[in-house]
């Protein structure tokens, strides 16, 4: 069964009751979220029931190991998570006999998490434990919740391997939800290629961070990193500081009687007259461009603000929940006003309302963090998505969202944080210098009155499925039984690991006879591959590994590393020896790796016309090397340089969607004057920014060539391809969706203000050619000549 309906529906209710009732009558209930802090909050309410019989713990990375055998042995509702039970449980499952024998029910929450690559691997860990559950002769039911999944039955279903029910119909009581989408300014910094770079959305988060909380106004902002999160905290409470400074002087002992608020106009050095900007506040250590002044106004009877300054750029679109309502924000409500000051004792406590929090922290921390949102000791929460799912942090008046979180299931459980409590809420969208960001803030169509991504997810991806097997037979050994429960391709892989030397083939079946632990095979969080140890080279302290793929690009010589609160840089990169060594550091600059690529065709699988051209979906070989790396600075997104690397190229197999144009059609272009391959470099560059909107991934999931003429296809071709090996769906799902695709990432190109290009259009961070050459203009009217109704069989 799965639920699928709203934020605070009842879902939770939903399963609890059927839970706790087999507890009682001698069950077990095995319960899986994607998040610590999910499973700490569903301890939280578990206990608060006080029913003796009900023996609730959590088995994570948090548990002390001195807990973990009691849990084992006594615990009758179990909360985890797939790591702890792919890496410890099941391989232990002969620990854990007395628990599966009795399991009657399996609670996957916040199951929408699982998508992509992560989705795949979660697939096949839960068909491993429908064998584990078999072997011990328990059949527990499979009850999946989620507030924002796309055809919920179906994705169920490739989840679990599964037939489902599904529950879609939500009657439950809610709030009006204001909706603003807010694009930042143009600054006069220039970037790559002399282009206007925007004021960052963690610098606009920050400012309004600062002024909700001033305002009474409890809320969460969401940020995309958690070097992010704690920098929005840091410059939010900085201008807090400020602020209190200059009212201790005004108000030295705060009246004790209600009084009128006052204005900002009344106020001496009030964010309005005097923009307490990131240079303004030497705690902060970053410098940024200045606020906007005359960016606030009052809405939610008289207690919230909503920015005015920016909002798509346009005057201000406040969008309601479904997208029912839309208008600019009234004059009359422009008159922003600072609290009564009676609330606050002392002034200087006031930066004490502003917190960080995200994964890192010690458990108690976060407990603790939560437990203050709550009871309203902290009015401002800067956070990564780890307080996106389910976690009751009910009395939330608002919520910032600093940069398109990836999908609109995302978008709208983030948002669903605040007005839990059928309260009306405020939700801003803080656009970023990405062409996606771009497009929506100008398209509030593509998020209103539509559904949710489908979840992409592809468990017989042969990459993903291999090391399950081998994990599965470690566990117990693989009979041709157990195919079917794995999908299709288990026979073509099974062959292939035997032919590795991973597994050996006996009569009775396929067992794992090596030392090593097969679950190391699988990174699920990453993309697979031998790991690459990072270590401290003072200390020589283990941080923790990054999958060798991925290493390339995160762990390269001079990249900013960040682990559990702390920021290193990384001295050394050594594949040969599989570590990188990290030293500690608090730079002001982020980087990104770039590569250049080249891509050969090996199958293809589908094709169809499209416009002037022709789309085709198959199977690819990428090579790849990272050639160099980008450093901007954290706070205005300034470009500090282009440092050159020294690495290996890797070969990816890989699934891509590509479409050519032919001679006949570009000919017009370039006698126009047009760059073709300027042209197609700044349209795969939007494309792949644009993705993400259509098939549930992050662009760096995903990866680009395009080339005037390539030596497979004797054209202008433009590809996209999924970065993981195997493919991950996302490709597919492209040239699935691709005529929509394609004009989404016109719109988005024709929208930017900017003249020949930027970040915000037909630039990317990415770029191994250094953004070089790129033609705006050329790009649309190429994406023109491909969709042009030349067809009536597009995408």
């Amino acid at each position: 069964m799965i639920i699928s309906t709203g934020t605070a529906s009842g879902k939770s209710l939903a399963y609890l009751t059927p839970a706790v009732a087999a507890c009682l009558d001698g069950g077990t209930i095995l319960y899986l979220t994607p998040t610590k802090a999910l499973a700490a909050d569903q301890l939280r309410s578990l206990r608060e029931l006080r029913i003796t019989q009900l023996r609730a713990a959590c088995f994570d990375g948090d548990t002390p190991f001195e807990e973990r055998t009691w849990v084992r042995q006594h615990a009758n509702y179990v909360l985890t998570n797939p790591d702890m039970l792919h890496r410890s449980i099941l391989p232990r499952h002969a620990q854990w006999s007395s628990f599966f024998r009795r399991l009657r029910m399996i609670v996957v929450d916040e199951c929408h998490g699982y998508r992509g690559v992560f989705g795949s691997h979660v697939a096949q860990i839960l068909r491993r434990l429908r064998r584990v559950c078999a072997r011990y002769g328990s059949r527990p039911t499979f009850l999946l919740a989620s507030a924002t999944a796309s055809e919920p039955g179906a994705f169920a279903m490739r989840l679990t391997g599964l037939e489902m029910d599904e529950v879609t119909v939500d009657a439950s009581p809610k709030g009006a939800t204001t909706i603003a989408l807010w694009e930042p300014p143009l600054t006069e910094l220039r970037g790559e290629g002399g282009a206007p770079v925007r004021r960052t959305a963690t610098a606009e988060a920050a400012d309004l961070l600062a002024d909700l909380v001033l305002a009474d106004v409890r809320t969460l902002a969401f940020v995309r990193s958690r070097r992010g999160a704690e920098t929005v905290a840091l410059t939010a409470r900085a201008k807090l500081a400020d602020v209190a400074f200059s009212l201790s002087g005004r108000f030295p002992h705060p009246p004790g009687a209600a009084e009128q608020p006052i204005t900002g106009h009344d106020t001496p050095r009030t964010p309005q007259d005097e923009p307490l900007t990131s240079q303004d506040s030497p705690a902060t250590g970053l410098d940024g461009p200045a606020a906007t002044p005359g960016r606030h106004a009052k809405s939610l009877d008289g207690h919230a603000t909503v920015p005015d300054g920016h909002a798509t750029g346009q005057g201000g679109h406040a969008t309601g929940q479904g997208g029912e309502a839309s208008g600019q924000v009234p004059e009359s409500s422009l008159n922003w006003a600072l609290p009564d000051p009676s609330p606050h004792p002392d002034w200087s406590d006031l930066p004490n309302k502003i917190a960080a929090y995200r994964a890192g922290y010690l458990a108690e921390d976060r407990r603790l963090l939560e437990k203050a949102l709550r009871a309203g000791t902290l009015m401002g929460l800067a956070t990564t998505n780890a307080l996106e799912l389910g976690v009751d942090v009910s009395g939330l008046d608002a919520v910032l969202i600093a940069g398109w979180p990836g999908t609109r299931a995302s978008l709208w459980q983030q948002a669903g944080r605040a007005g839990r409590d059928g309260q009306d809420a405020l939700a801003v969208l803080i656009a970023r210098d990405d062409p996606l960001d771009t497009y929506l803030v100008h398209h509030p169509q593509a998020l209103f009155g539509r559904p949710v991504e489908a979840i992409v997810l592809d468990p017989d991806n042969p990459y993903v499925l291999g090391p399950h097997l081998c994990a599965a037979a470690a566990e117990i050994p693989l009979t041709e039984d157990d195919l079917p429960i794995f999908g299709d391709t288990t026979s073509t892989v099974l062959d292939d690991l035997v032919a590795q030397g991973l597994l050996r083939r006996r009569p009775t079946g396929w067992f794992w006879t090596r030392r090593e632990r097969a679950t190391d095979l699988a990174d699920i969080r990453g993309g697979g591959g031998a790991p690459i140890q990072v270590v401290e080279s003072s200390t020589g302290r283990l941080l923790g590994s990054v999958d060798e793929p991925s290493a390339h690009t995160t762990v390269h010589t001079g990249a900013v590393y960040l682990h559990q609160g702390e920021t290193f840089l990384v001295e050394l990169l050594d594949l040969e020896a599989g570590v990188a060594l990290v030293s500690g550091a608090n730079p002001d600059f982020t980087t990104f790796a770039r590569d250049i690529t080249d891509i050969s065709i090996l199958a293809t699988q589908r094709s169809q016309p499209l416009g002037a051209g022709t789309l085709h979906f198959g199977e690819v070989e990428v090579t790849r090397q990272v050639v160099s790396y980008l450093k901007r600075r954290l706070q205005s997104g300034e470009m500090l340089g282009d440092e050159p690397l020294d690495l290996p190229p890797r070969t990816l197999r890989t699934r891509a969607v590509w479409w050519t144009l032919p001679a006949s059609a570009v000919a017009p272009l370039a006698e126009a004057g047009i760059d073709l391959g300027g042209a197609a470099h700044a349209a795969e560059h939007a494309s792949i920014g644009l993705l993400p909107l259509f098939a549930t991934c992050d662009r760096w999931d995903i990866g680009g060539v395009s080339t005037e003429l390539h030596a497979d296809t004797g054209l202008l071709t433009v590809f996209v391809y999924d970065g993981h090996e195997g493919g991950a769906g996302f490709a597919e799902r492209g040239y699935a969706r691709a005529a929509d695709w394609l004009t989404a990432t016109r719109e988005a190109i024709t929208s930017c203000e900017c003249e020949r290009g930027c970040p915000s259009c037909i630039q990317s961070p990415k770029c191994g050619n250094g953004n070089e050459p790129l033609h705006k203009r050329g790009a649309v009217r190429l994406l023109d000549t491909l969709l042009s109704p030349q067809s009536t069989t597009t995408g």
